[in-house]
């Protein structure tokens, strides 16, 4: 996503969370954002990468 700049897929990214069992509405809401809000650093796809 950071590479390419398309952040798409990062709805999809919550709901395979919520899936999985995260039941953080932070970080649910966040990846469900309206799509022009997502950028590089995106600090829940950096949280699942283990970025720091």
């Amino acid at each position: 996503m950071d590479s390419s700049g398309d952040f798409s897929a990062v709805p999809i990214l919550a709901d395979a969370r919520q899936d999985a069992g995260c039941d953080d509405t932070t970080m649910l809401d966040r990846c469900r954002a309206k799509p022009q809000v997502h950028c590089r650093g995106n600090w829940v796809v950096d949280l699942v990468l283990g970025c720091e």
